[in-house]
C-alpha cells in the first residue's frame, strides 16, 4: 500500500511541476527579461517550488 501511495504522490508533484514550468514559460517575454529567466532557470524554479 505504502508503495502506491509514493507512486501517487510522486505522480501529483510531476504533474504539479509540469504546470508550475508552463506557466512561468507562458510568461510574457518582456517579464522573463525582467526576472533573467530563461528555460533553465525556469526549470529549477518550478523544481525548487514542488520539491522544495
Amino acid at each position: 500500500m505504502k508503495l502506491l501511495a509514493n507512486l501517487k504522490n510522486a505522480a501529483q508533484k510531476r504533474a504539479a511541476y509540469r504546470r508550475t514550468l508552463a506557466e512561468l514559460d507562458a510568461l510574457p517575454q518582456k517579464v522573463k527579461t525582467d526576472l533573467a529567466m530563461d528555460h533553465g532557470r525556469a526549470c529549477d524554479l518550478a523544481r525548487q517550488a514542488i520539491y522544495g
